[in-house]
């Protein structure tokens, strides 16, 4: 029987979002020290959390668990104004590690609100960007998770009305939602430019394209993570039996009976280091050879955020001898 074969998606793995979210938090370390406050996760992924909590980072849920003038850090998947004015309550130096591409959704939140435009967000309504995008306008804002959803809308017709999607969703699903809408309100309005971001995207593309080739697609990714999960859609969409994995420890021997070639992944917030330890396991116990398959080449990154570098020269400059 010939050895088994893994293709190895790119893209795959940290984005640009979240390899500046987790640089963010690294600075912050470096510049100050433990403990560093992050509100919620600062990406979905269980590995890059636990790291961090061992370096001293404390996550919390809520602004009041952060004591009065420490440095919060707001995550990747942005935060609701509310936070941001409990957090000044709190006279607490506020870095904001929003991933661009989030942010800008809750710039065009807060432009169709100023418009007056009932506003239709798109994405699952307790998922930490969704109830950060909400918080921008609360007032005139409905929350839609599937085309069911949206036939219970019930908008007069005489209304303005715009919609909004989270960043991470699955593309089918996307489209089958807004199809939903234009077909029940003809003249609403889109986004100037796509809302789920690049990474996504090109994730769920690759996989797209060549699950078909494969018996079995692995996504190494956490339980939590939206586009993690989202990849696992698309290939069981394939009809591809796709399984989401934290680790190599997650594999288990029936998945892989019989399987010819594999087809391994990773959601936008899983390290790449976890990726390398399953194809090692592939390759102790199947003798697998990897092939990679670059489907879309990424080049994006974004710059630190301004209240990074702000904190960073503050400190500098306060360490300097007067």
């Amino acid at each position: 029987m010939p050895p088994m074969r893994v293709l190895l998606c790119k893209p795959r793995g940290f984005c640009a979002g979240v390899n500046m979210a987790i640089d963010c938090v690294d600075q912050v370390l470096r510049v100050q020290g433990p403990p560093v406050y992050v509100f919620h996760e600062i990406v979905h992924n269980r590995h890059v959390v636990s790291r961090f909590v061992d370096r001293g980072v404390k996550f919390v849920d809520s602004v009041d668990e952060v004591p009065h003038g420490a440095t919060i850090v707001f995550s990747a998947h942005g935060v609701s104004p509310e936070v941001r004015r409990q957090a000044a309550g709190r006279k607490l130096v506020q870095v904001d590690a929003t991933c661009p591409l989030v942010a800008k959704v809750h710039s065009e939140a807060i432009r169709y609100a100023r418009q007056k435009f009932t506003i239709i967000l798109i994405g699952h309504r307790n998922h930490d960007e969704i109830v950060g995008t909400f918080g921008e306008a609360p007032d005139c804002t409905h929350v839609v998770e599937n085309v069911r959803e949206v036939e219970e809308l019930d908008i007069p017709a005489n209304h303005r009305i715009a919609y909004l999607t989270q960043t991470t969703l699955s593309l089918g699903d996307a489209e089958a939602i807004i199809s939903a809408l234009r077909k029940k309100y003809p003249h609403i309005r889109s986004p100037l430019t796509e809302d789920i971001c690049y990474a996504t995207t090109n994730r769920q593309w690759a996989v797209r394209d060549l699950a078909t080739d494969c018996d079995l697609v692995l996504v190494v990714g956490s339980e939590n993570s939206s586009n993690s999960k989202r990849l696992v859609e698309t290939a069981e969409q394939r009809g591809v039996r796709s399984f989401l994995i934290d680790d190599a420890s997650c594999l288990q021997s029936e998945w892989l009976a019989g399987v010819k070639t594999v087809l391994l992944t990773a959601g936008a917030s899983a390290p790449e280091d976890l990726v390398q330890e399953v194809v090692d396991v592939l390759r102790g116990r199947f003798g697998a050879t990897v092939e990679e398959r670059e489907v879309t080449y990424e080049h994006l990154t974004f710059e630190l955020p301004i209240s990074v570098r702000v904190l960073a020269s503050s400190k500098s400059a306060a360490a300097v001898p007067q």
